[in-house]
């Protein structure tokens, strides 16, 4: 059996609120990125993979996306009637994602270097790890604010502290999203736990990273994009 996951979880129901008006009529994964749809990047990221199944969920202006995602070949996931986070989420697709560790990507981010999905690959132990997290430090981040999310020690392992911004891509174990009691919860949650048990890891990104949650993002984006 592969010690690589073989299914990746796109997180696409989110209200995109932070970007106002934008988003009044569209999914923010759907906002034009560089002449193109913002998740369209993010899946030039996952065909490089390859991956056998991709699961995507759904919940702001789902039909939209479902008829933008559905001939890709991406399965689908409805949160209906409720939002359920990224943890409810995660947890909700399993029986389209199967068992065993998943890749995780968020949708709204520019990647500028290699593709965060084969460097995950490539550090993947699951004997060690419970989640891999790609984290960039934060001179190399564009559009974000704040210290960071997280603190690296010298065997990768990871905490809560200043320096590290998670990038919105990781392999994680998905086992325990069964003993959250919550329907809806953050992955947080998780990576809480996983830490406690000293194996929450993190993998350092070389090149650069732009985070798309506001409007002003759009610009820093696609002057990244041109750059390469």
């Amino acid at each position: 059996m592969t010690r690589h996951p073989e299914a990746l979880m796109l997180f696409a129901a989110g209200f995109g609120t932070r970007m106002g008006a934008l988003t009044k009529d569209r999914p923010k994964p759907l906002i034009q990125v560089a002449g193109r749809p913002l998740i369209d990047h993010t899946l030039d990221l996952v065909g490089d993979l390859q991956p056998a199944r991709v699961v995507a969920n759904l919940h702001y202006l789902p039909d939209q996306l479902e008829a933008h995602l559905a001939p890709k070949g991406v399965l689908l996931s409805r949160e209906e009637p409720e939002i359920l986070e990224t943890g409810g989420g995660l947890r909700a697709a399993l029986p389209l994602l199967g068992t065993g560790p998943v890749y995780t990507l968020n949708t709204d981010a520019i990647w500028s270097g290699p593709n965060p999905l084969n460097l995950l690959r490539d550090v993947w132990d699951p004997d060690r790890m419970d989640a891999l997290l790609m984290c960039v430090p934060i001179t190399q981040t564009i559009g974000h604010a704040g210290p960071g999310d997280f603190t690296a020690d010298a065997d990768g392992r990871i905490t809560r502290g200043p320096g590290l911004v998670y990038g919105g891509a990781q392999i994680m174990k998905t086992d325990g999203l069964m003993d959250v009691s919550e329907k809806a919860f953050s992955l947080n949650v998780l990576w809480d736990q996983m830490h406690k048990r000293d194996r929450l890891f993190a993998a350092i990104y070389p090149g650069r990273w732009c985070d798309v949650g506001r409007p002003e993002g759009i610009a820093l984006a696609q002057g990244l994009i041109a750059d390469v």
